[in-house]
C-alpha cells in the first residue's frame, strides 16, 4: 500500500488529483437520492422550507424567542433563523453519515483499488449541494420580502470554509473509527442532537447565560452560524481575527483527520 506522508500538502494533492472522480460521485449521489421519486429534486427545496416553518412556529410563537430586531415579525425571525439551520444541517448530515461511509462501501475496500479517502469528500459535496439549494431559497425569499440582499452575501462561501475543513477532518476520523467501533453511528446521532441546542440556531448568542457564553464559542458551529447571519442578513463582514483563528483550526483538524484515516485504513480489509 502506498505510504502517505504526514506532510499537509499530500492531503491537497491527493484530493486535487481525484477532483474529477469526486465530482462524478457527488453528481451520482445527488441524482440517485431522488431517482424514482415523483417530485424529484423538488424535495431539496421542500425539506428546508418545511423545517423552517416548524421551527419558526415553535421558537417564535411557543417559546417566544426574539432576535435583535426592532419588530416581532415572524418573517424576520424566520429569515434570521434559516441560515443557522442550513449551516447546522450541512454539518450534521456529514457527521451522521461519516461512521458508515466505509461500512456501506465495503466492496471498494475488498475488491478494487479505490481512493477511500474521497468518500467523506463525496458526502460533504452532496451536503454542500443541498445547502446551496437552501441558500438559494433564502435569497429568493429575501429578495421578495426585503429587496436586494446585502453585497456581503458573496462572502458566504468564504465564511463557511473553516467549517467545511473542520467537517471534512472530523468525517475522515469518524469514517475510520466507524469501521472498528460500530457504536460510533449511534453515538454521533446523540451528539448532533445535543449540538443543535447548544448552537445559536434558534436564539442569539446574547440569550445564552453570560457565565457560559465563552464556552459557546468552543462549539465550531457558533462562529460559522454567527458569521453566516452577519453576511447574509445583517450585512456585516466577518471579524477577521476570529475568522483566521477558526480557519487555521479547521485546516488543522482536516489535516489531522486525513493523516488518521490514511494510517488506519490498512486494517479496514481485515475488519470488514
Amino acid at each position: 500500500m502506498q505510504d502517505f506522508s504526514i506532510v499537509p500538502l499530500n492531503m491537497l494533492t491527493s484530493l486535487w488529483r481525484r477532483r474529477g472522480l469526486i465530482a462524478a460521485l457527488v453528481h451520482r449521489e445527488v441524482v440517485g437520492r431522488y431517482r424514482g421519486s415523483v417530485l424529484g429534486l423538488f424535495w431539496s427545496f421542500f425539506n428546508p422550507i418545511l423545517m423552517l416553518v416548524i421551527y419558526t412556529f415553535v421558537f417564535s410563537v411557543v417559546f417566544k424567542m426574539r432576535w435583535n430586531v426592532a419588530s416581532d415579525s415572524k418573517t424576520e425571525f424566520a429569515m434570521v433563523l434559516f441560515p443557522g439551520l442550513v449551516v447546522f444541517t450541512l454539518f450534521s448530515e456529514c457527521l451522521n453519515r461519516a461512521p458508515s461511509l466505509i461500512l456501506s462501501n465495503a466492496n471498494y475496500v475488498k475488491k478494487v483499488i479505490f481512493p477511500l479517502e474521497i468518500l467523506p469528500c463525496v458526502a460533504l459535496g452532496s451536503a454542500i449541494f443541498h445547502a446551496a439549494v437552501s441558500m438559494c431559497v433564502w435569497l429568493i425569499a429575501y429578495l421578495i420580502l426585503f429587496g436586494v440582499p446585502h453585497l456581503t452575501v458573496v462572502l458566504i462561501p468564504l465564511v463557511l470554509l473553516p467549517l467545511l475543513l473542520f467537517t471534512l477532518g472530523v468525517s475522515w476520523f469518524l469514517a475510520s473509527l466507524g469501521v472498528y467501533l460500530r457504536d460510533v453511528a449511534q453515538f454521533m446521532s446523540m451528539v448532533t442532537t445535543v449540538l443543535m441546542f447548544l448552537s445559536p440556531i434558534f436564539y442569539p448568542v446574547n440569550a445564552f447565560p453570560a457565565s457560559y457564553r465563552s464556552f459557546l464559542f468552543l462549539n465550531p458551529m457558533t462562529p460559522a452560524i454567527e458569521q453566516a447571519r452577519d453576511v447574509l442578513f445583517w450585512g456585516k463582514a466577518p471579524d477577521s481575527s476570529m475568522y483566521l483563528i477558526y480557519l487555521l483550526g479547521g485546516a488543522l483538524v482536516a489535516w489531522c483527520g486525513f493523516v488518521w484515516f490514511q494510517k488506519t485504513r490498512r486494517g479496514f480489509a481485515d475488519v470488514l
